[in-house]
């Protein structure tokens, strides 16, 4: 959309702060602005529904047209593919579940009165949101039912005040944010001139109906064709900026996407590029985020032989050290921009063209990190022969040295198709959702797609999603603006695509479609099934001592680390593919958190732990890694010790041992809160060892058991330098469980081999009061037995994340809808559980949701510290509960799983 306005310098305004840099690569000028106004919305199922968009029909503002890419534009086309070939069943996408969208008389009485509809929409875990224009609807994605809406999209701003409550002007984009299960719905507010100002809420659960954390965001210059995606770091946004009906460039913005999440206030960085058009930022689909640190990717046509490749890095703590590099050029097949960037569609019985919008990429930009690779996949229309065609690519290595991995030009026949959509899904294969119109097809709705192992650079034959029954008239050429496809986060492999179509002739009679489709070659393959093998517990490394593989050099802060855990000298075998490990950090001062992950997959948005600069340690369950390795990453300089008490390997193997989850039990507290004899008193004496016969315990653990999962709790009475678990009748160890240097009372979990008689012992370097909590056992496979499943470490909560209010008490978690992949098959968890405590915390208690809150303890932060522990937590539904004695921030990584 455009409109009339007048020139406003870029470096003034309403902004709390703003600051305006000359950046010599592309001449950008950098702006910092705080949120005009935040707040929060009442629920959206409040909100009034509407059956009309507006009373008066009208055309949306002009398009604001961009130049075109210069180059040659009569040039052939080198990667024109004319047709199509048909896959076998097993290799071709299947359209799947598809109902209209918003349109005339859809929902039931709905009157279209503005065109052209800017279809968007994203997918969440049980629901589909649609905003076409100016208003917008929430599905059942499984039924296609109306959830929510139609509401008119300033209703969402009801009693914000400003523009985004007085104007309704569309453009609109919604985002799911697959990182923190969050919508993210966006449209702009210009109707009423300077400032102009972009709209912007974001969900306080993944449910869309509920509550939205709301913004406001001004700019000096109309912010034309606004394209929102997610990264990690910020919600990014690009627009085309207007001084009157001529661009004056795009601009690049980000928006803190942390203190939106949490309702605080918000700042936006943008940065203004002159001389470049039609910007795309990169829009997260997947699970494995990108490279820790990574910029956001932004890319537009350069030439009509090129594209330019733009990185984003946004500070939000110092925004003046955020950076806008680039551009690199990527060079592409020659080409040229459909209907030279205007007018050309046809349709059936009528004169009347339709827009083509040739000049610019089509939305998204859509971003997957595979761990091998990073790809990014986009298109655009183009000419193909003496109609249009899709054009699109794949570009990979964007953070290096992007290279095409492969382009085509999809126009198998003489009819135009335009006003595309592209996305990849967890294995790598495409879907394209585009319109297609002739002299004899009315503008319908089909797709195409290539599985990953198609050759290079080709689609296979397209399917026809929507037939249309109409063309569109009467001096309207407006199509599109824009269309959706995207990936399903529930399953990673689901495509959803919504566009527009006619089922009559007419003028502002659009309907909408919204389609699914997927590969069956995409059906998630089951991970591999593990079972435990309890090993002596034995020290893998220890940076403190000489260099080499498994010793020094310290791990550098803002670095990665690999140990190849195999080639250590603990006898770990090649066809382990998990480790049950313990994590020790002797840091050189504060530690903002460590994070262990598989080497060879992206660093997750997880931690392992955290420390203010005190030895700390914490167990891990962490799946292996290319070649065995287990990758380290510290954001400061720290020495580590890693110690092994197990690993795990493919159910098959001879001797491997299930897991039995219980319900979790108090096995001993030597404090005498009522426990006697073995179990209880005394405390444990400094430089002494004490056995604790863990099969008479009371907890039903049975005989056959060969180690436990245990969570050790350590109360010292001055400062303790370390505890130690080892199996009884075996030698001291080497190896260290947990460090309690302060003297505080401080947690660790070990999963401990059986030992003598079924017992455990416990060293103390110093005298202090243990207690031991059990949530399960291994032991050989017998019916009801559980293998764990690996999964790439995912968070699953974060307080942090909703009202910003700490947990005070009791909190259902719904691991099963979280997204990260757990099935509700589940019976046992695999968490790193951390609190961020804005005070002292005397405990966190995790256990299964609908269960009685037992008397045991997960963790401990009674001097008020960011603290993690693992803990195995048994579920029955799915979920899972938490308690904390005192308000604190709760958040809940997920490794793994234990399952049938």
């Amino acid at each position: 959309m455009s409109q009339r306005i007048h020139f406003a310098p870029i470096c003034s305004g309403v902004a709390v702060l703003l600051l305006c840099l000359a950046l010599p690569v592309t001449a950008q000028v950098m702006t910092v602005r705080q949120d005009l106004h935040h707040d929060v919305s009442p629920p959206l199922t409040d909100l009034p529904t509407i059956t009309e968009n507006d009373a008066i029909k009208k055309e949306a503002e002009p398009v604001g047209r961009l130049p075109l890419p210069p180059g040659p534009v009569n040039e052939p086309d080198p990667v024109l593919q004319s047709s199509a070939f048909r896959a076998p069943a097993e290799f071709a996408p299947t359209t799947g579940f598809a109902f209209d969208g918003i349109g005339q008389n859809s929902p039931p009485g709905f009157n279209v009165s503005v065109a052209p509809p800017d279809t968007n929409g994203a997918v969440g875990l049980t629901q589909y949101v649609q905003w076409v224009n100016s208003s917008f609807v929430v599905f059942n994605k499984a039924t296609g039912a109306v959830v929510a809406g139609p509401t008119l999209g300033k209703a969402l701003w009801t009693g914000f005040g400003g523009g985004c409550e007085a104007d309704n002007d569309g453009d609109p984009i919604v985002n799911y944010d697959k990182i923190s299960n969050r919508w993210v719905l966006s449209q702009f507010g210009v109707a009423g001139g300077t400032p102009f100002l972009q709209c912007i809420a974001v969900s306080t659960t993944s449910d869309a109906t509920g509550t939205y954390n709301r913004y406001s965001f001004s700019y000096t210059n109309f912010d034309d064709y606004p394209k929102m995606s997610v990264w990690p770091d910020a919600y990014y946004v690009t627009f085309n900026m207007f001084n009157g009906n001529t661009s004056i460039g795009a601009q690049a913005c980000a928006y803190d996407r942390t203190a939106m999440q949490a309702g605080n206030p918000a700042t936006q960085v943008c940065f203004q590029l002159p001389n470049d058009f039609g910007v795309l930022p990169s829009d997260f689909d997947g699970t494995t985020l990108p490279p820790g640190g990574s910029p956001n990717y932004m890319m537009a046509l350069k030439t009509t032989t090129s594209l330019e490749l733009f990185k984003f890095h946004v500070d939000f703590g110092t925004p003046g050290n955020s950076t806008f590099t680039g551009p690199t050029l990527i060079t592409v097949a020659s080409f040229g921009s459909l209907c030279g960037g205007g007018i050309c569609v046809t349709q059936p019985g009528t004169t009347q063209q339709l827009d083509s919008l040739g000049s610019r990429l089509m939305y998204r930009l859509a971003y997957r990190n595979f761990g091998s690779h990073e790809s990014l996949v986009v298109n655009h229309s183009v000419v193909a022969g003496s109609s249009g065609g899709v054009r699109w690519y794949e570009i990979q290595n964007p953070g290096g040295t992007p290279t095409v991995a492969q382009q085509g030009t999809f126009a198998p026949d003489a009819a135009y198709r335009w006003m595309g959509s592209i996305a990849m899904d967890k294995v790598g294969n495409m879907a394209m959702g585009y319109s297609i119109s002739s002299s004899t097809i009315n503008p319908s709705l089909a797709i195409t797609g290539r599985a990953f192992s198609d050759t290079a650079g080709t689609m296979q034959a397209e399917t026809v999603i929507m037939s249309g029954t109409g063309s569109q008239t009467t001096a309207l050429a407006r199509w599109g603006d824009y269309s959706a496809m995207q990936v399903d986060p529930s399953d990673d492999c689901t495509f959803w695509f919504t566009s527009e179509y006619m089922k009559t002739n007419g003028t502002f009679n659009w309907s909408t479609r919204i389609a699914s489709a997927k590969f069956s070659n995409c059906a998630a393959a089951p991970p591999t099934a593990l079972r435990f093998v309890p090993a002596t517990p034995c020290r893998v490394a220890d940076t403190r001592l000489t260099n080499g593989p498994f010793g020094g050099p310290f791990l550098s802060g803002q670095a990665v680390r690999g140990f190849t855990i195999p080639s250590s000298t603990c006898n770990i075998p090649n066809t382990a593919q998990a480790y049950s490990l313990n994590v020790t950090v002797v840091p050189h001062g504060a530690l903002g958190f460590l994070t262990t992950f598989p080497c060879g997959q992206a660093q997750p948005l997880a931690s392992t732990l955290n420390s203010d600069g005190r030895i700390k340690a914490v167990a891990a369950v962490v799946p292996a890694g290319s070649n065995g390795d287990v990758c380290f990453f510290v954001t400061n300089d720290t020495d580590l010790v890693l110690d092994i008490d197990g690993y795990f390997v493919p159910s098959a193997t001879p001797s491997s041992l299930a897991f039995f989850p219980v319900t979790p039990c108090r096995l001993v507290d030597t404090r005498g809160n009522g426990f006697t004899g073995s179990f209880g008193p005394p405390s444990l004496t400094g430089l002494a060892t004490r056995s604790f016969p863990i099969l008479s315990g009371g907890c039903g653990l049975p005989g056959t058991a060969q180690a436990y999962s245990l969570n050790y709790t350590a109360v010292p009475h001055t400062g303790l330098g370390f505890l130690t678990t080892f199996p009884t009748g075996q030698s001291l160890p080497l190896v260290s469980t947990l460090n309690a240097n302060s003297g505080s009372v401080t947690a660790n979990a070990a999963i401990v081999p059986a030992g003598t008689g079924g017992a455990v012992s416990v060293f103390v370097s110093n005298d202090s009061d243990v207690i031991i909590d059990v949530n399960g056992y291994f032991a050989p496979f017998v019916a009801g037995g559980l293998s764990l499943f690996n999964l790439s470490p995912c968070r699953v909560l974060d307080t942090r994340n909703n009202s910003g209010s700490p947990l005070n008490g009791k909190l259902d978690v719904d691991v099963f809808a979280s997204g990260c992949g757990a099935p509700i098959t589940a019976q046992s968890y695999v968490f790193t559980g951390t609190v961020v405590p804005p005070g002292a915390l005397s405990f966190l208690t995790l256990w299964p949701q609908g269960a009685t809150q037992p008397t045991v303890s997960t963790l401990n932060a009674g001097d008020g510290a960011i603290t993690s522990n693992m803990a195995l937590v048994p579920t029955t539904n799915g979920k899972v509960s938490a308690f904390t004695s005192n308000p604190s921030h709760v958040i809940l990584d997920i490794s793994g799983y234990f399952a049938p």
